[in-house]
């Protein structure tokens, strides 16, 4: 503990593990403390079910038809990686992947109507679809090939749209997509969360749609991967790479203080003894006088014996709700996975329905989600709030994260990253850079 750091790290979530590991091939010596005795802070997955029940107290604990406790590791968090998205190129490049086994999600599918629908994102799919009718299937079938063809470096591409000032509501109205297109292709192929990004130029959501498609490209059934034995598997990952760096690790250790001085921070004083620092990266929980409340999340974790209807039966899939079809503001999200995941006892399932709260009453504004869902075994339902930080850090290079959204896949998890690495280091994060560096270490270079 009495030692001199470049940075200390307070908490295991999924973020702060990342940078953990990023700053440690980067050279520098790091310090990783968590007051829990365990890894991934709010993201974290919980195992045995008993605990998971103790958890949400609910006392009377798991009954016999829930298999055994320890075949269960249900994440608080559940968000599924996009195959060709940021967080795969982290692990690709820091090499965690050898430490985690992935399986491709079975089916993203969309809600419309009241009935739920396979999402189409290629061609041959958007002409089988029956979400829409024949004239409108062509029009999309034209939008997908714009997208695919589209590069932002290459003018020739851009059939009059000009990607820093068309908004996308212009590039639909160019290609006469009607509002339930716009609908399932703005939140289930771009991943919004709301429809703020309509009057927004349309560069971010053409490269959202392409990242999709790519994606998706790489597996076939979906664009999404989750890890085997749950999400509590990543920050551990990382956390080996930290270590494998020289990163020191403290799980089980109170943080008593944050010691600065002439407002920049200096230090960790835990049981009386004090760690310096130059750098600190925590997540909200650590500094609750440095962040504000940006809203809640609600998440309804729900326990089944059966798929969810509609999904060919899918072993794991991700509905998406489009705000307009329940007139809300934001998005409803299912994730499902099961025991094929080794998270739950054979023959289980475990849906996880969630929201950005716009009511008194998150719950009812859930209950779209749940009605596909029925008959539920058991419910656990967590309300959490989302805290972000008042300021950049650059003055007291305390440098915290953000709380994790509603969505169902780590793009915002990695802006984040991203972003606070940049402010950190004063340059943006570079993958290439990373790779050499990690060639050096382990001498493959020579070779």
């Amino acid at each position: 503990m009495d030692e001199e750091y470049d940075v200390i790290v307070l908490g295991t979530g999924l973020t702060e593990c990342i940078l953990s590991g990023i700053m440690s091939v980067n050279g520098k010596k790091v310090l990783h403390m968590d007051r829990n005795p365990y890894y991934g802070g709010e993201s974290s997955s919980i195992t045995p079910l008993e605990e998971l029940y103790k958890r949400f107290q609910l006392l009377e604990g798991p009954p016999e038809t829930m298999g055994r406790g320890r075949d269960w590791n249900v994440d608080l968090i559940p968000k599924f990686l996009m195959a060709n998205g940021q967080l795969v190129k982290m692990l690709l490049y820091t090499e965690v992947t050898r430490y985690l086994d992935f399986k491709v999600v079975e089916g993203s599918f969309v809600y419309k109507g009241g009935k739920i629908y396979k999402v189409p994102s290629t061609e041959t799919e958007a002409l089988a679809s029956n979400l829409m009718g024949m004239f409108e299937k062509r029009r999309f079938r034209k939008f997908l090939v714009f997208v695919a063809n589209f590069d932002e470096n290459d003018p020739k591409t851009f059939e009059g749209v000009d990607p820093q000032s068309t908004s996308m509501r212009d590039v639909y109205r160019k290609f006469d997509l009607g509002q339930d297109v716009i609908d399932f292709t703005g939140h289930a192929l771009a991943l919004y969360r709301t429809d703020d990004y309509l009057d927004q130029p349309c560069l971010e959501t053409i490269n959202r749609i392409k990242l999709y498609s790519e994606s998706l490209a790489r597996y076939g059934k979906s664009p999404y991967l989750y890890p085997l034995y749950g999400l509590g598997e990543l920050p551990q990952g990382f956390a080996r790479l930290s270590a494998i760096y020289g990163g020191t690790y403290m799980l089980n250790k109170p943080v008593d203080d944050i010691i600065m001085e002439n407002g920049k921070v200096v230090g960790v004083k835990s049981e009386g003894e004090v760690a310096r620092c130059k750098q600190l990266i925590c997540d909200p929980s650590y500094i609750p006088d440095r962040v504000r409340k940006a809203g809640q999340v609600i998440r309804i974790i729900c326990i089944l014996s059966h798929p969810i209807k509609n999904t060919n039966d899918a072993n794991s899939c991700q509905i998406i709700i489009p705000q307009n079809q329940v007139n809300r503001k934001s998005d409803i999200y299912v994730c499902m996975i099961s025991y094929a995941h080794n998270v739950a006892a054979q023959g289980k399932y475990i849906a996880i329905a969630s929201t950005t709260v716009e009511t008194a009453e998150p719950e009812k504004e859930v209950e779209p989600a749940l009605e596909l869902l029925e008959p539920i075994d058991q419910k656990f339902v967590a309300i959490s709030d989302l805290y972000e930080p008042i300021d950049d850090g650059s003055e007291s290079q305390v440098f915290c994260s953000c709380s994790y959204d509603a969505t169902t896949h780590f793009e915002t998890t990695c802006n984040d990253i991203k972003d606070i690495y940049k402010r950190m280091a004063g340059s943006a994060f570079d993958f290439e850079n990373m790779k050499r560096k990690q060639n050096d270490v382990f001498g493959e270079a020579d070779q």
